[in-house]
């Protein structure tokens, strides 16, 4: 995807895992284009010459646009390529917030990976990984990604509480927020293991059961017995 540079003036590039709010006029919808095209001409561009191997003059070269432009949306070359991830956890948490109120929160975190029915949903997040396994120059950005999740975790899990009294303290909120996090790369990694680059409509299916079943072994408070089938797992709450 290629578009002309940016028309719109220069901003402030955005903190880790930001992401615009829904296009609303012809200046949204250009940056929204814009923003979009960096990030496919990053992916490509790892996909064809691997991690390290490209700088942000690549990019921009790629996206049709100028390295100011693009500095006007991501920092590094990383942090473009870890928009992909934002753009994943984003989606899931804008699920897990759709939850009712007084949902537990380990179900609704399964449920709100439920709701991203199509395994097609989870291809970027899955090529990301599979090329990057191997570099450790994604790690940083990669981090920032999940843990922008965690706290968002944390705030949905918060305000729930909070209209409870004597709700759940702080410590036990962020500690679930992170095993909710820990499970998730946990998944991830138990799927590149079995899968390795294979991107397959049923590898990506079962990258998103594995995801689902990681959360019902937490909610369970892992004395399952072993890790869920995939065949049936989908119908648990947790």
């Amino acid at each position: 995807m290629t578009v002309s540079a940016d028309p719109t003036p220069p901003e402030a590039p955005g903190q880790p895992g930001d992401q615009p709010p829904a296009p609303t006029s012809r200046r949204e919808l250009n940056k929204a284009a814009t923003r979009q095209a960096i990030t496919d001409a990053a992916l490509t561009l790892l996909r064809s010459s691997g991690p390290g191997n490209f700088t942000v003059e690549d990019i921009a070269d790629a996206a049709g646009i100028s390295r100011r432009t693009f500095f006007n949306y991501f920092g590094s070359t990383d942090a473009a390529l870890a928009s992909v991830t934002h753009g994943f956890l984003d989606n899931a948490i804008q699920q897990f917030k759709l939850r009712p109120a007084d949902e537990p929160v380990l179900q609704s975190a399964q449920e709100a990976l439920m709701a991203l029915a199509d395994p097609m949903t989870v291809a970027p997040l899955a090529e990301l990984f599979t090329l990057t396994q191997q570099s450790s120059l994604m790690s940083h950005s990669e981090l920032e990604a999940w843990d922008h999740c965690r706290e968002q975790i944390t705030a949905v899990a918060r305000d729930r509480a909070s209209a409870t009294p004597g709700a759940a303290d702080e410590l036990y909120l962020r500690a679930l927020a992170g095993s909710v996090i820990s499970c998730g790369k946990a998944a991830m990694e138990v799927w590149f293991s079995r899968r390795g680059a294979d991107l397959s409509p049923a590898s990506l299916a079962e990258l998103r059961q594995l995801l689902i079943d990681a959360m019902a072994l937490l909610g369970s408070g892992f004395t399952t017995g072993g890790t869920p089938a995939p065949s049936s797992s989908a119908s648990r709450s947790s």
